[in-house]
C-alpha cells in the first residue's frame, strides 16, 4: 500500500485486520532473490479472508446509473434480511466523522468524481460488516455468526474486486441490473428535477455511463467467466423487477443455481 494510503488508512482506523494464525514465518536469512520475487502463488495460497464465505453472504449490486439499484436493494432487505450497504454512503459518512482527520481528502475525491483509494474503502466495507455480524440478530440467514450482505455500487473496477475478495470475503454471486442507456437517462433526467445533485445533467451522465462501461463492465465479465451473475433485466416496472430479483434471490439462497442466470 502506498505510504500515503497507509498513512489514511491509518488516521482512519482503518488498518489491516491482522490474522497471526495465518501469518507465514519468516526467515532470519532474508535473501534468497528466486523465492523472494515470486511472492504472488505463496502469498494467495497463505492468504484468508477475514470472513468465511459460508457462511456470510456477499452479494455485489451492479447496474449503470439509473438502473434502479438502490430501489431493489431496499426490497430484497425486506424479503431476506439482508444488510445492505452502500461503498458510497460510508464513504460520505466517515468524510463528515467528527474527528475524521481526513475527510476533506474523501470529500476531495467524491467532488472531483474520482476513486477514493480501494483499500480506504475496502476496509471502511470490512468495519460496516464486523459491526453488523457482532450485533444479535433474529432474521433469517443471521444465525451462529452467519450474515447477508447485499454491497451497491461495489465494486467498481477489476483491482476492487480482486482485493475484497481475497481480503474480506469471497463474493456469492453479483446481481446485474440491466436496462437500455436511453431508459437510465430518462430516469436520471426525471430524478434530476428534485434530486439537486451536481452531476444529475445529460452531459455529467453521459459520461458516467462511459466509465461505467470502461471500468464496471469488465467486472460483470470476470464473475460471468466463474458462473456468478445473475442478469436481472431493469426497465420493467419497480414491482415487476422486484419480483424477478426475488425469485433470483430466492434460488440462490437456497443453492439451487450455481450458474449465470437471466430473469
Amino acid at each position: 500500500m502506498p505510504a500515503i494510503v497507509d498513512k489514511i488508512a491509518e488516521a482512519l482506523h482503518l488498518k489491516k485486520h491482522e490474522h497471526a494464525e495465518h501469518a507465514p514465518a519468516e526467515s532470519s536469512t532474508s535473501a534468497n532473490p528466486p523465492s523472494a520475487a515470486a511472492p504472488t502463488t505463496s502469498e494467495a495460497a497463505s492468504k484468508t479472508p477475514v470472513f468465511d464465505h459460508e457462511k456470510v453472504k456477499v452479494f455485489f449490486v451492479l447496474g449503470g446509473p439509473g438502473a434502479g439499484k438502490g430501489t431493489q436493494c431496499a426490497n430484497l432487505v425486506q424479503d431476506f434480511g439482508f444488510c445492505h450497504l452502500s461503498a458510497g454512503d460510508l464513504l460520505r459518512a466517515e468524510q463528515n466523522r467528527e474527528g475524521s482527520e481526513y475527510g476533506d481528502l474523501i470529500r476531495k475525491y467524491i467532488r472531483e468524481g474520482q476513486i477514493v483509494p480501494m483499500e480506504i474503502t475496502i476496509k471502511l466495507l470490512e468495519n460496516a460488516m464486523r459491526a453488523e455480524l457482532a450485533k444479535s440478530h433474529e432474521r433469517q440467514g443471521w444465525e451462529d455468526g452467519r450474515g447477508r450482505f447485499l454491497i451497491d455500487g461495489f465494486p467498481r473496477k477489476m483491482d476492487q474486486a480482486m482485493k475484497f475478495d481475497e481480503d474480506v470475503c469471497l463474493s456469492t454471486t453479483v446481481l446485474f441490473f440491466t436496462t437500455t442507456e436511453d431508459e437510465m437517462l430518462k430516469r436520471l433526467l426525471e430524478r434530476a428535477k428534485t434530486s439537486g445533485r451536481e452531476d444529475d445533467n445529460e452531459e455529467s451522465i453521459r459520461k458516467r455511463f462511459r466509465v461505467y462501461k470502461e471500468q464496471t463492465m469488465p467486472v460483470i465479465e470476470h464473475y460471468s467467466k466463474q458462473g456468478k451473475v445473475a442478469t436481472i433485466d431493469a426497465t420493467a416496472s419497480i414491482e415487476e423487477v422486484h419480483q424477478k430479483a426475488k425469485d433470483v434471490v430466492t434460488k440462490i439462497l437456497a443453492g439451487e443455481v450455481g450458474r449465470n442466470i437471466t430473469a
